[in-house]
């Protein structure tokens, strides 16, 4: 973890000149922006795959009419189908698995008071007025909601909100114009891919519970990546 402070550190001291007593914070969206640049080409099969998917849902649709009495045999059949053509159902979940370690990277290193025996001096660092250490319990303990820190958490509500609500409207055309499941009625064609579907448009949303909890570092992170991905799927999946 130490490498990783040493790397934030540089960072900082690289933006200094531009961003000032916040450098460190713009250097945790420098990290998150080069983390998602690494994570793009994922995205980008992610893409493919799902466009491969709908290609594939005349050939399901096909399958769902030949074992519409075997919902066991039409699972079966459509991963199998999915197997020969080489196209995983759920490989767009693999930009999103990847990115959970540098989360958690930024998670514990703005939540330790030490790092190799000395004192966090990432602690001192600031977003204006909000320590990257602390939390929005914090920031309503210190000022509330209108003092220095909560309105900086004010702020990242307000744009998670408009994020969450872009990507839900985004997420419900795209599951409207290229479906992946039956039917209602005809049995789910990939196991378990029933609940993750209906879920999946609010996932943004709990966005919002997660910054309000962790180390605003953390939140940095999440709100960059959550920016970066309704932007990205936007592009993508047009």
């Amino acid at each position: 973890m130490s490498v990783f402070a040493s790397l934030v550190e540089r960072l900082a001291d690289l933006l200094q000149p531009l961003f000032g007593a916040s450098a460190a914070a713009a250097a945790i969206v420098l990290f998150t922006a080069l983390v998602r640049l690494l994570v793009h080409p994922l995205s980008r099969a992610a893409a493919r795959g799902q466009k491969a998917r709908t290609a594939l849902q005349p050939r399901v649709a096909e399958l769902r009419r030949k074992h519409a009495k075997d919902p066991q045999r039409l699972q079966r059949a459509v991963l199998e189908l999915h197997a020969q053509e080489k196209v995983s159902p759920l490989s767009g979940c693999l930009p999103s698995l990847c990115q959970i370690p540098a989360f958690f990277l930024l998670y514990h290193l703005f939540s330790s008071s030490t790092i190799g025996g000395q004192a966090n001096e990432l602690l001192s660092h600031r977003l204006l007025a909000a320590p990257l250490g602390g939390r929005w319990a914090d920031a309503l303990g210190d000022g509330g909601v209108v003092g220095g820190a909560g309105v900086v958490y004010a702020v990242l509500f307000a744009v998670v909100a408009g994020v969450a609500a872009f990507s839900y409207r985004l997420t419900k055309r795209t599951m409207a114009d290229r479906p992946v499941l039956p039917p209602a009625g005809d049995g789910e064609a990939v196991p378990g891919l029933g609940a993750v579907t209906k879920v999946m448009p609010f996932m943004s949303f709990f966005t919002l519970v997660t910054v309000a909890v962790v180390p605003l570092a953390a939140a940095l992170y999440v709100v960059t990546s959550t920016t970066w991905s309704a932007v990205e799927r936007a592009v993508l999946y047009r």
